[in-house]
C-alpha cells in the first residue's frame, strides 16, 4: 500500500499523478520516456516479470502482487518467451533408438482369422 503525506492510502488518481511527475523528471536523463505510455499497471507487470526472470518463486510473486492464487500469476510465466527458450535449451534428445513395433505371430494369426 502506498501512503500519501497524511499517512492515508493513496488514491489511484494520486498514484498516477505521482508517477507522471516522476516520469517528467526522468525524461531529462532518459528522453525516450517522453513518448512511452507508463502506467502503474505497466510498472506492476514489469516488476513481476523481472522477479520471475530473477528466479523468484511464482507463489512469492503472487503474494507480492496480492493475487489470491498463483494460478492468476501464471500469466507471467506464459508471457515470458525468454524463459521458454531457456527451458527448451535444457532439453536433450533421448539416447534410445526407436524401434518399429512387430506384432507377435499369434496376434497376426488371430486377426487373420476374423
Amino acid at each position: 500500500m502506498l501512503l500519501n503525506r497524511d499517512g492515508q492510502s493513496m488514491s489511484r488518481w494520486n498514484v498516477m499523478q505521482r508517477l507522471n511527475h516522476a516520469v517528467q523528471v526522468a525524461v531529462d536523463s532518459c528522453p525516450g520516456l517522453a513518448t512511452r505510455h507508463i502506467s502503474p499497471h505497466g510498472i506492476r507487470h514489469t516488476t513481476a516479470m523481472h522477479l520471475l526472470q530473477a528466479g523468484v518463486d511464482i507463489s512469492v510473486i503472487a503474494l507480492w502482487l496480492g493475487h489470491e492464487s498463483p494460478a492468476t500469476t501464471h500469466q507471467y510465466v506464459e508471457a515470458d518467451l525468454a524463459m521458454k527458450e531457456l527451458a527448451l535449451a535444457r532439453l536433450q534428445e533421448p539416447e534410445s533408438t526407436l524401434r518399429r513395433y512387430r506384432a507377435p505371430d499369434s496376434l497376426i494369426d488371430f486377426l487373420r482369422a476374423l
